[in-house]
């Protein structure tokens, strides 16, 4: 194992609830290399951070890390396999009053 896919298993293993799922895959190509990080579904939250500032400070890490080995290095975040359920519908849309409003208004009409 390389020293940056390394160093991504210690870092977020120290962050998550479940070390024990965090996983790397490391590719290299004419692009540089790619660290492919998998995860538990749970500890997605923690390892991106509020909009995103974790994995951006992790990103910025690999950086440094690959800098000093003369490589670019990048992190891909898989998401696992129903990591994220199903977007909630507006208030308005779930409850049915997006379609009961236009009728309701021509009551009003003067």
């Amino acid at each position: 194992m390389e020293k940056d896919q390394e160093f991504v298993e210690f870092v977020v293993k120290s962050l998550v609830d479940h070390p024990e799922a965090v996983k790397t895959d490391r590719t290299v190509d004419e692009m540089g290399v790619l660290i492919s990080l998998h995860l538990s579904p749970e500890d997605m939250g923690q390892v991106i951070g509020r909009q995103g500032q974790t994995a951006k400070a992790l990103r910025t890490l690999l950086r440094v890390v690959g800098a000093k080995h003369k490589a670019r290095v990048n992190l891909k975040i898989v998401e696992p396999e129903g990591g994220r359920g199903p977007r909630p519908q507006s208030a308005m849309a779930a409850s049915g009053a997006a379609e009961e409003a236009p009728d309701a208004m021509e009551d009003f009409k003067l």
